[in-house]
């Protein structure tokens, strides 16, 4: 939907069955960013209609996980634009973000050839209320960024992440997290299910190989840095312990509780049932392969006592 009025910028979402989210985030750069990409994964649903009526082009590929669709996407489409922005379907641009942007696009920072990308600040909605507390607000995510130096981690299962080459900054304004599918609560219960099985399974992978790797290539005090640290930090914790604390952490010591009802459901699904859930997986993981190492080492003594 291009006009004299968009700027020098492509959007891309990734979708299937987002059509209780996809409007609002469309409609929120439709008549601006210049191009605007959705990439699709097999909606059943009203996805794909949504799309094309915003003036998206919609391009279909199968899913493997969402760092590898995201590179797919980067590596692929035909992106004409210098800047993305990324977002997920249930994430929307505020107009005080869209101006900020603009600004960005239009000044001096679009010309400083070492800046690789902006982090903009979620401001997550859970069933229709703003988490403000239990640390979970400010919570900065690299979003916009130069196409020519982006990737996404491959082994990041559950939290995907841009990096970038080159330096990183701040924007000012919010972008909106408000989805509208988890609204149900036994759709945010599903999901997690499912994201519990993967967080498990990049734990066990990263702790048989060193832990998270620091990136590099971006200041050490950016938000990605920090988060690193931190799962580091957590992986080291014994399991079962994990969630008692990380719960009591953020309800209390961050002032999860001011958070209302709404707060109380979320912080404790959040920090604790799903962390809980991973820490089980994680240790039927573990036990697993001690029962492969076990035999392992058996079979290698049965043949050291055939050689004898």
């Amino acid at each position: 939907m291009a006009n004299a009025q968009t700027d020098p910028l492509t959007f891309i979402v990734l979708t299937r069955d987002e059509e209780r989210n996809l409007a609002t985030c469309l409609g929120s750069v439709a008549d601006w960013a210049q191009e605007i990409f959705v990439v699709d994964s097999g909606s059943t649903d009203r996805t794909i209609g949504i799309a094309e009526s915003y003036g998206a082009k919609v391009v279909v590929h199968p899913f493997e996980s969402h760092p590898k669709q995201w590179n797919w996407a980067l590596r692929n489409l035909p992106i004409s634009t210098e800047w993305v922005l990324a977002l997920d379907a249930d994430q929307r641009v505020t107009l005080e973000l869209r101006n900020e942007i603009s600004s960005f696009l239009r000044e001096k920072h679009r010309a400083n050839v070492r800046l690789g990308g902006c982090f903009i600040n979620r401001r997550q909605i859970f069933r229709g209320k703003w988490i403000k507390h239990g640390g979970y607000y400010p919570k900065y995510l690299l979003k916009l960024f130069r196409l020519n130096e982006v990737w996404v981690d491959e082994n990041d299962l559950v939290d995907h992440h841009f990096r970038v080459r080159g330096e990183t900054t701040k924007l000012e304004h919010d972008m909106i997290e408000d989805n509208q599918n988890e609204a149900d609560i036994s759709i945010w219960i599903e999901k997690h299910n499912r994201y519990a099985a993967l967080q498990a399974q990049e734990e066990f992978g990263r702790k048989n190989n060193g832990g998270y790797k620091t990136l590099g290539v971006s200041a050490v005090d950016s938000p990605d840095e920090q988060v690193i640290r931190i799962k580091n930090a957590w992986s080291r914790l014994p399991l079962y312990f994990r969630p008692f604390f990380y719960f009591i952490y953020r309800y209390f010591f961050r002032l999860g509780f001011l958070d209302g009802k709404e707060g109380f459901i979320f912080h404790f699904l959040h920090a604790f049932w799903y962390r809980l859930l991973v820490d089980i997986k994680l240790d039927e993981l573990r036990q697993k392969d001690l029962v492969i190492v076990g035999q392992k080492g058996t079979r290698s003594a049965r043949a050291a006592g055939e050689k004898i």
